[in-house]
């Protein structure tokens, strides 16, 4: 995952200071928040002067038409538009070579995005309020990065607001593309390891639940025990793309769950009596499984000192009814 340090959150150093520390630990982009003005172009030729390290403009202006000479002159590399300021059409000129992305609030709908689909690489999250460094970080974006990544599979995700090194975590293993930091990072005494923090996967973050961050019991395929076919078990399995459907009863409690690898075990077993195959016969009624107040620390300890190699988990509160599942996928292609 990238990495974006945003440097007008930095406080006790100068631009030209700053600058040369990051890319003295190699951050992957820096990023510059342009509040409707022209002079940030000042600081970005400064910046072009002492450095190679790509810029992420983020314009937030009701008249970003006024910007677009200045990002052809300077060969920005990303150029981010606040949709919630904009008034009007936004058409980009053929001269702009610059990849395109749209930021949104916390309160906008994803569907915004579609009008920008054809011509933007990139979609950027505002995870806090926007312009106020040092923010909280809203838990309701991690749905709406999960429903835009099914939406728009070929458009990158980038994430602006409150992202420290639990958040940062919780992002990789979401497929997030590109991450800004801000107070966390720039204005950290020891700006390498907070960089390290954000890009290791050997960080474990000790803040947060599973609940916090799970697929919720909407995004996790499941199947009534009683009611299911295989024909169901086998659309749920394939609808999701998760590689299991969990299994519950008639209260919503977790009975089990059936994998691929239980379906081709099933298969064999009743190979010369495909029929006579029930959903019952295939069901794993022991799967690992998490509570959902457990912290990420304490998932990662359980995951890793079981003897099994675990992809997913269902995830189910104290009296055992199912409430989402936990993948590990995009954490394992992230890293």
């Amino acid at each position: 995952m990238k990495i974006s340090a945003s440097l007008y959150s930095g406080k006790n150093k100068t631009l030209t200071d700053l600058v040369k520390e990051l890319d003295g630990h190699t951050v992957d982009y820096f990023h510059i928040d342009c509040n409707d003005d022209l002079s940030v172009f000042e600081d970005i030729k400064r910046i072009r002067q002492i450095s190679t390290t790509p810029i992420d403009l983020h314009i937030i202006s009701a008249e970003p038409e006024k910007f677009y000479a200045p990002i052809i002159e300077n060969n920005i590399d990303l150029v981010t538009f606040q949709y919630e300021n904009i008034k009007g059409d936004l058409t980009i000129p053929d001269g702009i070579e610059s990849k395109l992305g749209l930021a949104i609030i916390s309160q906008t709908d994803i569907n915004v995005f579609e009008k920008y689909k054809k011509q933007f690489d990139f979609i950027l999250f505002m995870t806090t309020v926007p312009g106020q460094s040092g923010g909280k970080f809203n838990k309701d974006n991690f749905s709406k990065i999960r429903q835009f990544k099914q939406k728009y599979p070929d458009k990158k995700i980038h994430v602006d607001g409150g992202v420290n090194a639990d958040v940062s975590f919780v992002l990789r293993n979401m497929g997030v593309y590109s991450v800004v930091s801000g107070s966390y990072l720039v204005n950290s005494d020891l700006v390498g390891n907070a960089l390290h923090n954000l890009r290791s996967d050997y960080y474990v973050p000790s803040g947060m639940l599973v609940k916090d961050i799970m697929l919720t019991k909407n995004e996790t395929p499941y199947v009534d025990e009683l009611k299911a076919t295989f024909a169901d078990v086998l659309t749920a399995i394939d609808k999701y793309s998760m590689g299991f459907t969990a299994v519950t009863d008639n209260h919503s409690n977790l009975a089990g769950i059936i994998s691929n690898a239980d379906v081709r075990k099933g298969l064999i077993k009743k190979m010369n009596d495909l029929d006579n195959l029930n959903v019952t016969d295939i069901i794993n009624r022991n799967p690992i499984k998490v509570n959902e107040d457990f912290t990420i620390n304490e998932m990662i300890e359980m995951v890793k000192n079981s003897r099994f190699n675990i992809l997913y988990l269902p995830v189910v509160n104290s009296a055992n009814q199912l409430t989402g599942s936990i993948t590990f996928t995009n954490l394992i292609k992230g890293e």
